[in-house]
């Protein structure tokens, strides 16, 4: 059976806040069996907030928890590392309330995970087995997950040029997710800059952070993969599924979808038990080669 996994070692980081431009400090700490992902603001004597569906605040340009007036912004790019890494528990802790934008992808939270390394833990792996067609639907955005025996993505965005029409579809088995999806930054589009900052928005965004887009191209090539941009709505789908607080067993399909849709599929999910069941699997998945067995009796 696949057991429960967390970090060996804390992690630390250090950065800006994409939309509050805040510096913030950030660590990734192991957590015992049954933790689950929980952030900690570490400015608000250690206030917890657990990253599950309940807890969801915002969704307009990131997704964000709130437990008793308590904000955790930007959430999405570490929780997809982290599903990414295969880690099932962890703490997270900051002194802001937004996480750090780092280089705009999952894949600075996912190399240094790999550095510390994982440790498996004394409990099976609870899977969320889909066994009943989900879809939502707005206008000419979809998502839906159906059921499958393993965890796979098919995602398609439609964006203005010199974007335009693009599809990826993921299987996350081995080491898919770290080659073909943590690399894939956030972008957007110059012609919004000055809309989005009179909103208070992408106060902490710069060239090194983000995909600038102007109406002709790529201002700060060059992209990381032809097709960067629908990787990245794959990472933010992945992250934002995390808020399940299991990794699932289904086939997920979005099209032109986001944040607000994603999280209305969790939230979907959560309300209706008969949508799913609990389910081991006996299988050693490939994102778990290479973590080490705890011998200890410690409850980590």
């Amino acid at each position: 059976m696949v057991q429960e996994q967390t970090i060996r070692e804390a992690i630390n980081f250090s950065g800006v806040g994409l939309h509050s431009g805040a510096a913030v400090q950030m660590r990734i700490l192991p957590a015992p069996v049954g933790t689950g992902v929980c952030f900690r603001r570490v400015d608000l004597d250690g206030f917890s907030i657990e990253a599950v569906g309940r807890n969801v605040a915002k969704v307009s340009y990131a997704t964000s928890l709130m437990k008793r007036g308590v904000l955790i912004s930007t959430t999405e790019h570490a929780l997809s590392a982290l599903m990414g890494a295969g880690i099932d528990n962890a703490i997270i802790e900051l002194d802001q309330l937004e996480l750090p934008i780092l280089d705009g992808s999952a894949k600075p939270f996912l190399d240094a995970i790999h550095r510390v390394g994982i440790k498996r833990q004394r409990r099976q792996r609870v899977y969320w087995r889909v066994t009943k067609p989900v879809e939502i639907a707005e206008g000419e955005k979809f998502l839906a997950v159906y059921p499958a025996e393993r965890y796979s993505i098919s995602y398609t965005i439609d964006f203005p040029r010199p974007i335009g029409l693009q599809s990826f579809d993921l299987d996350l088995a081995g080491d898919a997710y770290e080659r073909e999806i943590a690399p894939a930054r956030t972008f957007g589009f110059l012609r919004d800059e000055r809309a989005l900052r009179n909103m208070g928005l992408i106060r902490g965004a710069s060239e090194e952070n983000a995909i600038v887009l102007s109406d002709t191209g790529v201002k700060n090539g060059p992209l990381r993969f032809p097709d960067e941009f629908v990787r990245h709505k794959i990472l933010d789908l992945i992250g934002d599924l995390a808020l399940l607080g299991h990794r699932i067993l289904g086939k997920v399909v979005a099209n032109r979808a986001g944040h607000a849709m994603h999280t209305a599929l969790v939230s979907r999910l959560l309300r209706d038990q008969s949508l799913w069941d609990e389910s081991y699997i006996s299988y050693e998945e490939p994102n778990s080669v290479g973590a080490t067995q705890e011998v200890s009796p410690a409850l980590l």
